[in-house]
């Protein structure tokens, strides 16, 4: 899988994430906070394999810029 970096959170210093990420295989890889709350958790089917991650509204703008890339 080849990742294209598509933004960082510009309010989170000097760490910068969360981070988006696109796929070479249509997809998204998104780099957040771990959600360990476990009534949290207890709210979802989280199968084997598989995790949450939590990021702020702030980031759903670079979903749309990773679009682009599609075109």
């Amino acid at each position: 899988m080849h990742l294209t970096l598509i933004g960082k959170d510009p309010d989170s210093n000097p760490t910068g994430s969360p981070t988006i990420y696109r796929t070479d295989r249509g997809s998204w890889v998104v780099q957040g906070w771990v959600v360990t709350d476990q009534d949290t958790l207890a709210q979802m089917h989280i199968p084997a394999g598989e995790t949450c991650v939590e990021i702020p509204d702030r980031m759903l703008q670079f979903f749309e810029e990773g679009r682009d890339l599609d075109r």
